[in-house]
């Protein structure tokens, strides 16, 4: 049962979990204990068994001062998304998130952080893995001396100017050639217009292997369902539009097919 108020005022243990969360513990369950079928271990079954999957999730803050920042409107549900169904495909599966009201997914590990160059240094310390995938919304920048006290505002006075440096690229950074550069790199390109072009030029700069591409200009973030072009340097796959978990799986089933194929 889930922890909350209950119908009879008491707050404590009795809440009828959520319908999404009681579906998630049953395709865990199913994807861990009867996939294999009768006489066979379960873990025989799951492509990702002993594979080390690390992603991010969510947006980053950048603080301006202790009480502002800036962000963006990422809610971390896809990413989360993709996480639990790696996890359910028998995944090592860290998830680096920013801020977010999401709980994290059962089988998953989960590392909290706010700015980027937090999110950076934790996925550094996981590595290496066998894919990383980036979904994050990180903040291009931030502000370059944040005040170690709230910025007020004077009567006599405008708004203050704001210097903006920019913020480390995770992606390509990972994506690095080097000895912990995982086999596979996913990233994520979230744009509002030429969404297929400005994804390949991003495929090609960053060094990865595959760009999930979507349009974020109507309500995908934040919202339930999603619809993507996965990018890569054999051409694209469009998926049609579906719910994020849907998205989910379908993303967690080609990272699973990719490294099935390059362990062989």
């Amino acid at each position: 049962p889930d922890e909350g108020l209950m119908a009879c005022g008491e707050f404590g243990p009795g809440r009828l979990p959520e319908v999404e969360r009681i579906g998630a513990a049953l395709l865990q369950s199913l994807s861990r204990d009867s996939l294999a079928g009768p006489g066979h271990c379960a873990a025989s079954a799951l492509p990702l068994a002993g594979q080390k999957v690390i992603l991010t999730a969510g947006p980053t803050v950048e603080a301006l001062d202790p009480v502002r920042f800036i962000s963006n409107r990422s809610s971390g549900k896809q990413g989360y998304a993709i996480a639990a169904a790696l996890a359910r495909l028998g995944a090592e599966t860290v998830l680096v998130s920013g801020p977010t009201a999401l709980a994290a997914p059962k089988g998953v590990t989960r590392i909290d952080v706010e700015s980027a160059r937090e999110m950076l240094a934790a996925v550094e310390s996981q590595l290496p893995a066998a894919a990383f995938v980036a979904v994050a919304a990180v903040a291009d920048w931030r502000p370059e001396q944040p005040q170690s006290l709230k910025i007020k505002k004077a009567a006599d006075q405008g708004p203050p100017a704001l210097s903006l440096v920019e913020n480390p690229d995770i992606l390509r950074h990972v994506a690095q050639a080097g000895p912990h550069r995982p086999r596979l790199v996913v990233g994520f390109a979230a744009e509002t217009h030429d969404v297929e072009a400005l994804a390949t030029a991003k495929l090609a700069r960053k060094g990865c292997d595959w760009i999930v591409a979507n349009d974020v200009s109507g309500d995908v973030m934040g919202g339930e369902r999603n619809e993507v072009a996965i990018l890569s340097p054999s051409g694209i796959e469009r998926l049609p539009p579906l719910h994020k978990d849907q998205v989910g799986e379908a993303i967690a089933q080609r990272i699973a097919d990719a490294l099935t194929q390059n362990l062989r």
